[in-house]
């Protein structure tokens, strides 16, 4: 009920994938944390979940609603910069995150926050923290992020789909599934129409799903389907 303004991630989403590319009662691992959406959604299914994030409020936030939600399972989130606190994180069975894309939406004014950042030291620091969750997921499994295209200041796009491919790639990670998001479009349909007379701007109402590997993907499969019973083990 009482959000922050920023953005709210989709549950069904979070469910789709702790389902498709999670162990049952395996352990998330979320370098981006962000709202409780993901931690709580985990928790509800029997997936352990930990989390980080910046922000204490945020942190405090997320709690206090788990709290009033889960029974059992409990998420845990830690407050501090991932590249320091990742070094303590579970050893993991999936790594799922939404990271902030670049400065399109400022999260705080703390210097460590990736949103603050120029966008060639954004990409510095994002490549470091994929590389530690590379280290902190076990072999054989899946990692997942939720990403788009946002534009800098002159409009071009900045192809953080691209950048987020290639970081996950020189981390060690082989690209291996992409699904497209489709997002409501809202007012864009009566938005759009000055936006492209003036500049030929397509209206966007996706994000790219993306889905890569450490290890051998058709053990990670095995892993979990093995363990999964009844819906566990569908794919929709």
């Amino acid at each position: 009920a009482n959000q922050s303004g920023t953005s709210i991630f989709d549950p069904v989403v979070c469910e789709l994938v702790y389902r498709w590319f999670c162990p049952p009662s395996g352990q998330v691992l979320d370098p981006f944390a962000g709202g409780s959406v993901r931690g709580i959604v985990a928790a509800i299914i029997g997936r352990q979940y930990w989390g980080c994030d910046l922000r204490p409020e945020q942190v405090d936030a997320n709690q206090q609603q788990a709290d009033a939600i889960c029974n059992g399972i409990v998420p845990q989130w830690i407050c501090g910069d991932a590249l320091d606190v990742l070094a303590d994180a579970p050893m993991s069975d999936l790594v799922f995150s939404c990271p902030p894309y670049g400065d399109l939406e400022r999260y705080s004014d703390d210097p460590r926050d990736l949103s603050t950042m120029e966008y060639h030291t954004f990409i510095a620091a994002y490549k470091r923290i994929i590389r530690r969750c590379y280290e902190r997921l076990n072999n054989n499994r899946f990692a997942c992020f939720v990403v788009g295209e946002f534009r800098d200041g002159k409009g071009r796009y900045r192809n953080f789909v691209g950048d987020t491919v290639s970081a996950f790639q020189q981390a060690g990670f082989d690209y291996y599934n992409e699904a497209i998001l489709v997002t409501s479009c809202g007012s864009l349909p009566i938005r759009i129409n000055g936006q492209f007379t003036a500049s030929r701007k397509l209206g966007k109402t996706h994000q790219n799903f993306l889905i890569f590997v450490k290890g051998d993907p058709f053990a990670a499969a095995k892993d979990i389907t093995a363990s999964a019973a009844g819906p566990e083990g569908g794919a929709g």
